[in-house]
């Protein structure tokens, strides 16, 4: 079992930055990906971003250039970086981890980005 835990959402203004955290606990030594999803009202819940072990990154066209998926082994926390926020970017952003054969999700934090 994981347990993931997401921090860091918030109200902030079109241009500003936010850092979601996502904390993971039990046993995290069985976790291959993580990433970072979101969903706003009405849509399907879509990849933002996804890391690997290894550090291997993958990004969606959307956010390219503005968002940065970090992992900290050291502390089992991950990162969103966001910068350059659009009222697009909008939605309850979820944590996920991928180990062989499961999928945990974490509660979901609030992204709210006003125009």
């Amino acid at each position: 079992q994981v347990q993931l835990v997401e921090s860091g959402g918030g109200l902030v203004q079109a241009g500003g930055s936010l850092r979601l955290s996502c904390a993971a606990s039990g046993n995290i030594f069985s976790i291959n990906r993580m990433g970072w999803h979101r969903q706003a009202p009405g849509k399907q819940r879509e990849l933002v971003a996804r890391i690997t072990g290894g550090g291997a990154t993958f990004y969606a066209d959307s956010v390219k250039g503005r968002f940065t998926i970090a992992r900290d082994n050291a502390k089992n926390t991950m990162y969103l970086q966001m910068n350059s926020l659009k009222p697009e970017d909008a939605a309850v952003y979820y944590c996920r981890a991928l180990t062989n054969g499961y999928s945990y999700w974490g509660q979901g934090t609030q992204v709210t980005v006003s125009s």
